[in-house]
This record gives C-alpha cells, sequence and structure tokens, in this order.
C-alpha cells in the first residue's frame, strides 16, 4: 500500500503519538480469477508478520542510492508535534538516537548501539530506571550523547511548559526527575507515578540544542537537523523537488551504512505504478493493482503482436506497434522488481458512533456487531494475497504480537438471530416475515438482467462499485456502450430510442419505501457490473496491448458484461421495467433525481441464490436506518466495497444504511473527529505500548466546561470507566505478566461495548529493486537503515 495517508493526509506514525491517524482501506478489491499477486508463477507465500528479502551484511555492495518513495514532504522534523507524519518518524528512525527498537514480534528490544544497559534499578519506593550510554554515542557535530540530552528532552516533554507546542506528552508527565549518574554516560530517571512503558521514552531522542529551549523545540527542527546521532544525516530538504536527501555519517561508530545515499521521494499513491514503470523509484508502497501489474510483467509476452490480429488502417497498426514497443519497455523496468508482503500492524475496523440515536443503546451496537461476518470480511481483503486473513481479535495487540489473544468472545460471534433478538430487546421489530418475491423463482436473473454466460452463473458475495461507465475505444460496432439493449437497434416495445439513455426516476427507491426485491435487483446488478469491470481491468493489463490473446478475449467479454448489468440496473432504478415502482403513478415519481442508488441504501443479499425481502425493523414506527458515511477518493475504492458488504449483511437482520460519499478531504476532520456519522471505517496502526498508546482511543469522553465531550481519539465516543481503570492499572504495573493481562481484561471490555469492532489487519505491499535487501514490508519491525543495500 501506501504510506496510508488517504484521509486528508493523517496517519499514526509514532509509538508516543496515536494522532488522528484514519488509515483508509482502500485497497485490494477482488477479482474473480485473483488468488494472489501472480497467477501461474506466484511467488511463495511469506512470513506474515515480515517480508524485507533478509541478507547478511558481507552480501552487500558498499555505497548506491536507495530512491524510496513517500506519501508526502514531512510538515516537521521533530517527531514530538502535531504534523509529525508518517515520513518524520521515518526520518528520525535514520538520523537520530532510538534507544528501543521493535521485533518483528512487537516486543521492544535495547538498542546497543545507544545503549550499554536499561533497567528498573529501583522499585520501590519509587521506580528508577537506570540508563547506561554507550560511550563510543555522539552527536554528528563532534559532542558525545550525555544526560543533558535526556534532561533537556524530560522538560520540554514533561507537560509543565505551554512554550512547548507538543503533540503529547504520555509516559513523560510521570517522570518526577531526570538526573546524572555516577558519569556523563548514566542516567537516572525516577519516575512520580510507577510507569509499564518506561521503554517507549527518549526515542527518538533529540540533541539538547533542539530541546533546550521552547524556540528551538518549536521551530529549530521543523526544517532542519543540523545535528543526529544515527547512520545517516540529513544533507537536504528540497520542497521544490519534493524530496529529502539523506547521507552516511561520517561519525558514526555503529555498522557502517552500506548505501551512500537515501532519497526520500514525495509520491503520490496513484501515480507510483508509473514510476515503477519508469525505473525512477527503488522501493514503493503501492496497492494491489500495481502490485499485481508488477508480477504481470514477468509472464512470457503473448503470441503475435497488438497489429497482428486485425487488419485496419496502416496508422493504427502503426499506433498498435508503437504502443506494444511501450508495454514491452514498461514490462521490461518492472521486472526488475518484487513485491513483499506482510500483514501491516494496523487494523481497520467498523466504528459505531454511541453519542447519541440508535446506535447509543448497546443493544443496538451488539446487534450490528453481530449481523457481521467479519471472516467474509477479511477474506475479501487478505485471502488474494495469500496472507492469513483470520479476523484480528483484539483491538490492542495484532495477530503474531506478543501477548495476542482473541478476546471477540466477549461479545459473540455472527449470529442474525441474536442480532434481531437484540434489537427486539430494544424496541426495534419487524413487522413482516422474510419470504420470496412472489412470481420469482430462486437463482432466476434479476427483471432487466440476463443469464452469465460460460457457466458463471450469478456473481458471488461481492459487492459493487456505482455508476460504471467505460467511455473507452472499444465500444460495439455500432458505437453502443452495450450498457442498454435497448440502445443502438436493439429497441423493444416502449424502450428509449436509439442512443438515449432510460428517463430518471424522481427518487431513488430506497428513498420511495421500494426497499425490496426492486433495491436488491438494482444492488445486485450494480454489484455484477463492478465485478465484471474488475475482472475486465485485470485481463486488460494482462493483456498488454496484444488483442490475440486469450487475455483480451476475457476483457472484451466482461467489459461487455459489466456494461449490460449497468443497463439493467439503470432500468430497474428509473422505472423501465414495468412489473416495477418507478413507472407510472409510482410514489416515487414526487421526489428528487435518482443519483448513486446503490449508495443511496443497501439492500440485503440474497442468501442460497433467493431473492428474498427482509422487513426492515421498526420503533414507534420509524424503520432503523443508519447512515453510513465513507470517502469518495478513487483510492478509497476498496473500502466503499467493504461497506457495501457490511451494509447488506445489516440489511439481513432488518437494518437499512444509507451510504453517504464524502470528499477523503473531509472525511475525518468534518464527519470522523466531529462524530457526523453513524457508521464509518477507518484504521489504528498497532502499537508496541498499547497501556499508553491505546487508552486515549478508547477512553471515556469527559465533558468539558462548556457543555461539550472531550473525546480525545475515542471518535465512536463509547467507553466506560472501568475500561479506563483498566488502562490506568496497566501502564502502571510493572510486572510484564500483570500488566498483559490487563491489557487483555481492557480489550474484552471494548468488546462488550461494541463501539469498535476490528475487521481485519491490513496488508502490507511494499514494491522493491530485486537486487535490494533489508527492506520492503517491515510489519512491526524497526528498519535498521544500516543494514539496507543492493546485492553483490
Amino acid at each position: 500500500m501506501t504510506d496510508h495517508d488517504h484521509l486528508a493526509g493523517r496517519r499514526a506514525v509514532c509509538r508516543r503519538r496515536r494522532c488522528a491517524a484514519l488509515i483508509a482501506a482502500g485497497v485490494l478489491l477482488p477479482l474473480p480469477v485473483l488468488t494472489g499477486c501472480s497467477e501461474d508463477d506466484r511467488e511463495a507465500s511469506v512470513a506474515a508478520s515480515q517480508d524485507i528479502a533478509p541478507a547478511p551484511r558481507g552480501d552487500l555492495k558498499n555505497g548506491g542510492t536507495l530512491r524510496w518513495a513517500v506519501d508526502a514532504m514531512p510538515g516537521t522534523l521533530n517527531a514530538f508535534q502535531s504534523d509529525a507524519d508518517a515520513t518524520t518518524a521515518r526520518i528520525a528512525g535514520a538520523v537520530l538516537p532510538s534507544m528501543f527498537t521493535i521485533d518483528a514480534s512487537g516486543r521492544p528490544q535495547r538498542n546497543a548501539d545507544f545503549l550499554d544497559a536499561a533497567d528498573i534499578s529501583t522499585r520501590d519506593p519509587k521506580q528508577v530506571v537506570t540508563y547506561k550510554i554507550n560511550p563510543k554515542a555522539r552527536w554528528s557535530d563532534g559532542t558525545a550523547i550525555t544526560a543533558a540530552d535526556f534532561v533537556a528532552q524530560w522538560t520540554a516533554l514533561r507537560g509543565k511548559n505551554n512554550a512547548y507546542w507538543t503533540a503529547r506528552n504520555a509516559g513523560y508527565d510521570r517522570i518526577g526527575k531526570v538526573a546524572q549518574g555516577a558519569n556523563a554516560h548514566e542516567v537516572k530517571v525516577t519516575f512520580a507515578r510507577p510507569y509499564a512503558d518506561w521503554r517507549s521514552l527518549f526515542t527518538p531522542l533529540y540533541p539538547k540544542s533542539v530541546m533546550g529551549s521552547a524556540n528551538a523545540f518549536n521551530d529549530g527542527a521543523r526544517e532542519q537537523l543540523k545535528v543526529g546521532a544515527g547512520p545517516f544525516l540529513v544533507q537536504k530538504r528540497d520542497a521544490r523537488e519534493g524530496r529529502v536527501i539523506l547521507v552516511r555519517n561520517p561519525r558514526w561508530w555503529g555498522d557502517p551504512a552500506k548505501l551512500k545515499r537515501i532519497v526520500l521521494q514525495s509520491l503520490p499513491g496513484d501515480k507510483r505504478a508509473a514510476a515503477l514503470a519508469e525505473g525512477s523509484v527503488d522501493v514503493a508502497a503501492v496497492d494491489q493493482i500495481a502490485a499485481k501489474r508488477v508480477a504481470s510483467a514477468r509472464r512470457p509476452a503473448g503470441s503475435g503482436s497488438p497489429a497482428d490480429g486485425h487488419a485496419g488502417p496502416q496508422g493504427t497498426r502503426a499506433g498498435a506497434r508503437t504502443d506494444a514497443k511501450a508495454a514491452a519497455a514498461e514490462n521490461t523496468a518492472l521486472r526488475g522488481y518484487t513485491i513483499r508482503k506482510a500483514l501491516e500492524p494496523a487494523y481497520t475496523q467498523l466504528a459505531l458512533n454511541g453519542s447519541s440515536g440508535p446506535l447509543a443503546d448497546d443493544r443496538v451496537r451488539r446487534a450490528v456487531a453481530r449481523a457481521l461476518d467479519r471472516q467474509a470480511l477479511a477474506d475479501t481483503v487478505l485471502k488474494p494475497l495469500d496472507l492469513p486473513s483470520k479476523p484480528l481479535g483484539s483491538h490492542l495487540l495484532m495477530a503474531g504480537q506478543y501477548g495476542y489473544a482473541d478476546h471477540s468472545a466477549a461479545l459473540g460471534d455472527q449470529d442474525s438471530g441474536a442480532a434481531k433478538a437484540l434489537l427486539a430487546d430494544a424496541g426495534w421489530k419487524s413487522d413482516g416475515a422474510d419470504h420470496q418475491q412472489a412470481g420469482e423463482k430462486p437463482g432466476a436473473p434479476a427483471p432487466g438482467g440476463r443469464a452469465y454466460e460460460d457457466g458463471d452463473g450469478r456473481p458471488d458475495d461481492r459487492y459493487a462499485e456505482d455508476g460504471y461507465r467505460d467511455d473507452s475505444a472499444e465500444d460495439g460496432p455500432d458505437g453502443s456502450d452495450d450498457r442498454n439493449p435497448a440502445r443502438a437497434g436493439r429497441g423493444h416495445a416502449g424502450a428509449p430510442g436509439r442512443g438515449d439513455r432510460p428517463a430518471a426516476a424522481e427518487a431513488p427507491l430506497s428513498f420511495t419505501g421500494a426497499v425490496g426485491s426492486e433495491v436488491q435487483q438494482s444492488a445486485l446488478l450494480r454489484q455484477s457490473a463492478s465485478f465484471y469491470k474488475q475482472a475486465a481491468a485485470s485481463e486488460k493489463a494482462d493483456a498488454d496491448g496484444d488483442t490475440g490473446t486469450a487475455a483480451y478475449a476475457k476483457y472484451k467479454r466482461y467489459k461487455k458484461r459489466a456494461a449490460e448489468a449497468l443497463g439493467a440496473a439503470e432500468r430497474v432504478e428509473t422505472g423501465q421495467t414495468g412489473q416495477l415502482p418507478g413507472s407510472g403513478g409510482h410514489p416515487g415519481a414526487r421526489h428528487a433525481a435518482v443519483e448513486r442508488a446503490a449508495d443511496a441504501a443497501a439492500a440485503p443479499q440474497p442468501a442460497d441464490g433467493k431473492t428474498s425481502r427482509v422487513a426492515a425493523v421498526k420503533k414507534n414506527g420509524r424503520p432503523l436506518t443508519l447512515r453510513f458515511v465513507l470517502p469518495d477518493g478513487a483510492g478509497s475504492e476498496q473500502l466503499r466495497t467493504v461497506g457495501r458488504r457490511i451494509a447488506s449483511m445489516l440489511g439481513k437482520i432488518g437494518v437499512q444504511t444509507s451510504l453517504q460519499r464524502v470528499s477523503d478531504a473531509s472525511y475525518f476532520q468534518d464527519h470522523i473527529a466531529s462524530g457526523d456519522y453513524d457508521l464509518a471505517l477507518y484504521s489504528w496502526p498497532g502499537t508496541a505500548y498499547p497501556a499508553t498508546d491505546a487508552r486515549p482511543i478508547y477512553a471515556k469522553p469527559q465533558p468539558a466546561p462548556d457543555g461539550s465531550l472531550t473525546v480525545e481519539q475515542n471518535y465512536t465516543r463509547v467507553g466506560t470507566d472501568h475500561i479506563d481503570q483498566l488502562f490506568d492499572q496497566a501502564a502502571s504495573e510493572l510486572d510484564e505478566g500483570a500488566s498483559h493481562t490487563l491489557v487483555a481484561q481492557a480489550d474484552a471490555r471494548i468488546w462488550a461495548a461494541a463501539g469498535s469492532i476490528p475487521l481485519y489487519q491490513r496488508p502490507e505491499l511494499v514494491a522493491t529493486k530485486k537486487s535490494l535487501a533489508n527492506v520492503g514490508a517491515f510489519g512491526f519491525a524497526t528498519p535498521r537503515f544500516q543494514d539496507i543495500g543492493y546485492r553483490k
């Protein structure tokens, strides 16, 4: 994936500072023929936690430049400021001291380059941690790293001086004193309150010259770091070129960096596939489409050339030859890359806003949660990548992380019956029974639809991206786009004339009370259209412009099916099917014009091939309808796909959903943070320090003096005093086992509160040059920048 700054550039990057970090899950849309990043020559499955092509340092060349794509230029080079981002964290990891790093299992490990020892030396009457600094450790200006640097950082981050514009003071606010020990290389940190996550502190460590005064802290390290102490240093921050250049630190005392230079290049996610094809970047997090393109470049070229399969004007053949040459050059460049993949230490959740409305009732939240088939959602995203697709069972620890356990039993497994009972107990009851629509046969095509060829049958349980229109040049010979069989001479009695789109009804069917089979038929047809659209795109990419290949033939067939399914959906929605609402005197004729009918409401998904109606649950005569807010950007397509699947699952228990698409730029600030939603999808990163980092995400909102709620980062507004107490106890418990037990108890209570439902751990896909080692999908592990290099 990209660095996952899809939502207004926001990302949790620092384990002390899980800043409002919504990571859109818009990746990995399933395709009919995809079972991984490649087919014929699929790479072997890798360990779920990390994939970095490990190699001994002796096998690597000395020298070389690594061009590493990042989402954006860093907002600041000070990792403790509110606008620090993923690029800030990456730079800090390469150029500044880290007292503890994180291993692949998510456990902190002492960094021997900076510390000879670090332990709790005293527990009573107060906790004291003694750090013994490696005497070789020094800043790039030649001065030694000493206790004075620790004192300055604590003073800046403890939260006692508002002149320091700090983002968060967690942990530092528990320290009572930082002082030099037996010598300048020994530091004694005395805590006023016990702190289990003490290993999270002083990473990264900035020099006293940055932390020693508020002015230096606020402005001195925003655009430059004059002094560092890592294997690399910041040579230049070039805002005009959108890049930060790191070079070897000549005063580095540890294993020397293999690379001579690292160039962090600002490169948006939608431009990375092109950059890979040009060979202008060496490492880039990518989405599944780009990953598949890299994999497909390794396949043998199809027989013939694009010009051989069709007779035509010479200019057309010449153009085809030019396109074929360009495609061949692109494939040559892409063959130099491989895809590294792992489970990212981040998870996608369904957030339920419990501040008001129906979801303020915990019974309704639990009913929504128990309607979800989390396994199906995880399979949709992870199975195509050969990554473990078991749903995540914890809010606080990732799968494979030390101490991980599944606590979802505190809420209960998927159970539609139990969900309906919870709704009924809350007063939301159905006034009708599920039944098959009269006059319809199980498995029959929806009105206006068609049977599928080649034994495909009806589409499987995937959900559509609405409004598909393919304006490519490969339309039918009569100029039609195959969307509406009534067009281009294929009309029937009462159908629109040639070239005419069906007239729009004046309201989406879902807003006119037509929430049964007609909305369902429309949704299924749009689902089918999206399904085949994705298949067409995949086959077209595989064909590489060669119209004589089997892939190109499949592309044409899938494209036609997508167009026909969408055309049928439009006729259902616009009342052009006589037996459905919308034709004649249906009440919908009095409402607003139809737009994005598939997003307007989600109807129940048929089970076992039957088209069924699930009556909406109602209370005081009003149906239970939840507003599901999703981002509208191109990079969020997978998020919307998952959202539609969830909406359909809720439809099966009689809960209606109104899907509202909003701009990516407004998704976080105007909707998630402000609480303007009922349901939403966003992601949180994992952490090695859940007792500290996760507390503000699940803390009970507290009333502010002005009557508003202080929610910290708990955007679901669901919390309890008990959860807060468990976090506080875990953060103060110095016995590691006991602290883990308290974290587990907190996780179980979070599940029971049903404000946040973890769905799946996100995949991490990184394209790297094949010749590179010790870089790729790092998972939890802190990169060792000095060990990254090119093989000999």
